[in-house]
């Protein structure tokens, strides 16, 4: 019987904890916390992703959209709260809708459905939208992935594996016979190791050896959450056409599986790995972030977007504004505060963000070092994928 030992406790490392004992291997979960899914996975939209937005090819093109369907198969066998409501990406502008029919190619590349809408016909699916035209993808759905995390581990401690929570790892020698990972004087002995460390994955990586071929970046994403009294405003998922400059989504609307409507996230540096707040600084943590060369090549390109973004984190009214774009009707006071969460950001010394997933594998080692949306949705493939690979 191998025995792995797994860093981490989000959606990832636990998916890969649950299929390591459904083989039948010996698993020892390490997670620094102490519970499940306490930071990118509990910390989302909560959205089951179709594969739109992806290269047609790469891992998340083909891990999402599997994904997608291995989820909802997921949910509805373990009883998982769970709704396939479908979204709009809607354009607001000429431009936009330029870059409308270029997202429905790639979506339906993906093998994703896709279907171009007039502005009229938007409106029949929400309501109160405001657009020259919009994309309506009915894939798309909603889930509470920290009950899904919660479900994972059950499963994969039935299946015999040791989950130990408080255990923030500080050491990994590598052996010709294996591998030790230690932490305050604590040592587990393993034939293999594979790191799913999320915000720490870079990290965890160096601690065993490996120069990282990315490291982690990370970027805070802020969301509000509409008031009772603006919920009807909003029926399922409503987003903006990505801007072509920029890795992430921009603010968006969506429907959350345990009632009301999630605003956001936009997207600013964050001063912590873990850091929810602007007054959340880790002198750590932001001083390997600013000796990294790779973040002064990114944001010399991207000055305007990222003041953009600090601006929008500073005020409450444009936050609105920003919104008011694809929906009129929502103001500053609809706006109520939610946890804000932080993106495990991979980014390459020249300043490149890391658009793919991003696993780096050594004898006796897999390290995912690029997981961030749609990784929940692919959760069990990334596993998949992983366990395969391990021998």
């Amino acid at each position: 019987m191998v025995h792995i030992v797994v860093v981490g406790g989000g959606i990832v490392g636990l998916a890969v904890a649950e299929r390591l004992t459904a083989r039948g291997d010996r698993v020892t979960l390490l997670e620094k916390e102490s519970g499940w899914a306490r930071h990118q996975t509990g910390r989302n939209s909560g959205v089951i992703h179709s594969g739109l937005y992806y290269v047609p090819g790469s891992l998340k093109a083909t891990l999402c959209q599997a994904g997608r369907a291995s989820m909802v198969a997921f949910a509805a066998e373990h009883d998982i709260p769970h709704e396939i409501c479908g979204k709009l990406v809607v354009a607001t502008t000429e431009a936009e809708r330029g870059r409308l029919a270029g997202l429905q190619e790639r979506a339906l590349a993906n093998g994703v459905k896709a279907q171009l809408l007039d502005a009229a016909a938007a409106r029949e699916i929400e309501p109160h939208v405001s657009c020259l035209a919009a994309l309506h993808v009915p894939e798309t759905g909603i889930i509470d992935y920290t009950a899904v995390s919660v479900k994972l581990a059950e499963l994969a401690r039935a299946g015999g594996a040791d989950l130990r929570t408080d255990w923030p790892v500080d050491a990994i020698s590598t052996r010709t016979d294996g591998v030790v990972v230690a932490s305050r004087g604590r040592e587990v002995h393993a034939d293999a190791l594979v790191n799913c460390a999320g915000l720490h994955s870079d990290r965890i990586a160096a601690l065993a050896g490996l120069d990282p071929e990315a490291r982690i970046v990370p970027f805070r994403g802020e969301y509000f959450e509409l008031g009772p009294q603006a919920e009807h405003l909003v029926n399922g998922l409503i987003y903006p056409v990505p801007d072509p400059r920029f890795p992430f989504l921009g603010v968006h609307l969506t429907k959350m599986i345990g009632g009301g409507i999630h605003a956001g996230p936009n997207a600013v540096l964050a001063l912590a790995r873990q850091g929810y707040r602007w007054r959340d600084v880790n002198p750590r943590d932001l001083a390997q972030t600013l000796a990294f060369p790779g973040l002064w090549r990114l944001a010399r390109h991207n000055v305007p977007v990222a003041a953009q973004e600090i601006r929008r984190s500073l005020s409450r009214k444009r936050f609105a504004d920003s919104l008011a774009r694809l929906v009129p009707e929502v103001t500053k006071a609809d706006l109520v505060r939610a946890p804000a969460g932080v993106r495990a950001q991979a980014m390459r010394r020249d300043g490149s963000l890391v658009d793919d997933f991003l696993i780096q594998r050594a004898p006796r080692q897999v390290h995912v070092l690029n997981a961030p949306s749609p990784a929940a949705t692919s959760s069990l493939e990334i596993a998949r994928q992983i366990v395969d690979g391990i021998g």
